[in-house]
């Protein structure tokens, strides 16, 4: 049987192990479910992965409550994820570049579509970029969303689990979350329109440049 993990995007498959690893580590009784709504990838994909790992010995799997499962990093599998850690923070720079870049041009784009008060979604690092982007440009910074938040101030930006709790006006919504970028995009497209909802080119969301004005 042909396995449905793609074998021809090892940086994307990289992200995704290091994303469900440190997903595993910081909670051995996740399901799979949440797993997959975390990294915003498909629930097979998150089992065809979870497989790849146990086979590979990075993960072993316990029995939890309710008939559950519960997966635990093995030592093997601690060393893959720093292993992992260590090859994405090397590539940060050139990350960076790319950022910067793409949140210019997105919030070029958003200033010709009329979009002058935004919403960032997500605090990752892309997000620290795209706050000193917008300094460059005629755009307002209402808020930062994201449900995962531990404090109330990110750079000197409000900080807020949902959109609900935002007490500003705002025009659109740019997405500044990296490891969930698909689920963050869907959900503030659900909310404003897809019009409405800008992302870099480097999360490669499809959909995310409709409504663009050259």
């Amino acid at each position: 049987m042909t396995s449905i993990v793609p074998s021809d995007d090892k940086r994307g498959g990289d992200r995704v192990v290091l994303g469900l690893l440190t997903s595993v580590e910081t909670d051995a009784g996740r399901s799979q479910r949440r797993i997959a709504a975390e990294l915003g990838i498909a629930l097979g994909l998150v089992n065809a992965y979870l497989k790849r790992s146990i086979k590979k010995g990075l993960v072993k799997v316990g029995q939890a409550p309710a008939r559950r499962y519960a997966y635990y990093l093995t030592p093997r599998g601690f060393a893959e994820k720093s292993r992992l850690t260590i090859e994405y923070l090397s590539s940060s720079f050139s990350l960076f570049r790319q950022a910067k870049e793409d949140y210019g041009k997105v919030f070029c784009r958003a200033h010709a579509l009329g979009l002058e008060r935004i919403v960032l979604a997500g605090r990752s690092d892309l997000c620290e970029v795209a706050i000193l982007c917008a300094v460059d440009s005629p755009i307002a910074i209402v808020a930062i969303v994201d449900p995962d938040a531990s404090s109330s101030r990110f750079i000197g930006l409000k900080v807020v689990r949902s959109y609900v709790d935002i007490d500003e006006p705002f025009d659109g919504v740019v997405v500044t979350e990296l490891m969930r970028a698909k689920a963050v995009f869907d959900e503030a497209v659900g909310l404003c329109g897809v019009q409405k909802v800008l992302a870099p080119d480097l999360l490669g969301l499809h959909g995310s440049q409709e409504g663009v004005v050259e």
